[in-house]
């Protein structure tokens, strides 16, 4: 899922290329992609662009007249940008937003078509599809560690709650966690205040780090990040099963929960204990390794 490295590089491509320009028309290519029906899509068309704006996980193209046109990527869904004139993809289309220097296309793979158009009108109608989860980059490090504490949680799943925290997801929590050294599976309220500190700082590190490591990547593709993905190069833990961890050298391990992967360091971070996968530790019972030691 693009995250907050991914869609502030979106935002920012978006702001460059289409400033001083005008929305000509929206082209709806599955009937899926577009969850609202008031005001209706149409009413986009011609408007000029007043700015590119971030909301979460979502991409927000404000246009004139208050009205905005929100888009939200989920896992698969992506954004391409075509020069004037150019063909839109007919794979995994479901959207084209048609301006005068060129066409945004909203693309997603696969079939469970997650992705999502919305146009609001009006502020308070944005405010309302933003889950309220606090900006890790604007937060000091006592309000982080007050928002953590709000829910007795796994800090893997407080950092990927939308509604405590804005723009982290699967990839780049298992990033922070294995930056700041902590175990994805502590409890928020047992976390130490020199604990919460510490992924307050790793969990500013690691974005801040991202999003110029994007930025500079969507530089030299004339401007625009051509290959968003969790998966990259420079990664450390994330979608790294079975590889050697940077900073130790062990393989980097996983636990595997639905459509969801989270991938971290027993050296590192558990102190050498392996956690229980649900699926594959239940299948093996007493086979199940308990320490990195019984499998390096």
């Amino acid at each position: 899922m693009p995250e907050l490295p991914d869609i502030t590089v979106y935002v920012e491509s978006l702001r460059a290329k289409l400033r001083g320009d005008r929305l000509d028309r929206v082209r709806v290519l599955n009937p899926f992609v577009l969850r609202t029906a008031v005001p209706p899509i149409a009413a986009a068309e011609g408007k000029a662009v007043a700015g590119v704006e971030r909301l979460g996980k979502r991409v927000v193209l404000a246009l004139e007249g208050e009205l905005f046109v929100v888009i939200h990527l989920m896992i698969a869904g992506r954004l391409k940008w075509l020069p004037a004139l150019a063909k839109p993809p007919t794979k995994g289309a479901l959207a084209s937003l048609a301006f005068g220097g060129g066409t945004l296309v909203l693309t997603e793979a696969g079939t469970k078509r997650r992705a999502s158009l919305h146009l609001v009108a009006g502020r308070d109608a944005l405010a309302a599809l933003d889950p309220g989860g606090i900006d890790v980059l604007a937060c000091d490090a006592d309000s982080f560690a007050h928002q953590l504490a709000v829910e007795n949680h796994t800090l893997k799943r407080s950092l990927t709650n939308p509604r405590l925290f804005s723009g982290i997801g699967n990839g780049y929590s298992d990033e922070i966690l294995h930056r700041a050294r902590l175990s994805p599976v502590a409890l928020t309220r047992k976390l130490a205040p020199e604990g919460a500190m510490r992924l307050h700082q790793a969990a500013r590190d690691v974005l801040i780090e991202w999003t110029e490591r994007l930025r500079a990547e969507a530089a030299r593709t004339d401007g625009w990040p051509e290959k968003v993905t969790a998966f990259r190069a420079g990664i450390a833990v994330h979608g790294r099963y079975g590889q050697p961890c940077p900073a130790c050298g062990s393989p980097v391990q996983r636990i595997v929960h639905a459509d969801n992967e989270t991938n971290y360091c027993a050296r590192c971070q558990t102190g050498g204990k392996l956690l229980a996968d649900r699926a594959l530790s239940t299948l093996l019972k007493a086979s199940w390794p308990r320490h990195i030691d019984d499998i390096e």
